[in-house]
């Protein structure tokens, strides 16, 4: 396997620190082999992504998601498996009801909108919001103003 030394972008760019250690934990990520549960990532449109997440034997109240300082984190917690797993006989046991947590970095100005889960696939939609400020502009030859870009 491969290991990246991000010590020379240090050394010689300023204010991307945060970009390394996001390729650092996507690297670390991709080593450790965790890929429960299933998910997908797709982008609507320009602005709109959606993250479908394979939650198969999840209640809602076994699930939480949150937001802080540019992560999402989304956690499954199994309450009554340890339970009722004592009182069952398995022949084969395939679906994994396993507690689990699943973290995204989120690119500034991208913000929850909202999740909704349906027959065992939990669907977090996510929207890019970029302020005003940051929305190209067109700038007249000879004006005195600056329109904005539509």
């Amino acid at each position: 396997m491969r290991t990246f030394d991000f010590t020379p972008l240090y050394r010689s760019a300023i204010g991307f620190e945060r970009l390394a250690a996001l390729a650092e934990t996507a690297a670390s990520n991709r080593q450790s082999g965790n890929n429960f549960p299933p998910y997908n990532i797709e982008q609507i449109d320009d602005n709109n992504y959606r993250i479908t997440m394979a939650v198969a034997g999840f209640d809602e109240a076994e699930i939480d998601i949150s937001t802080q300082n540019n992560e999402l984190l989304i956690k499954g917690t199994k309450v009554t498996v340890a339970k009722e797993d004592d009182q069952r006989t398995f022949l084969h046991r395939g679906i994994a009801e396993r507690n689990f947590e699943r973290k995204f970095e989120l690119a500034d100005h991208v913000f929850v909108n909202g999740a909704d889960m349906k027959n065992g696939l939990l669907y977090i939609d996510l929207e890019r919001q970029l302020p005003e400020s940051m929305q190209p502009r067109k700038v007249v030859i000879n004006g005195a103003k600056t329109l904005s870009a539509e």
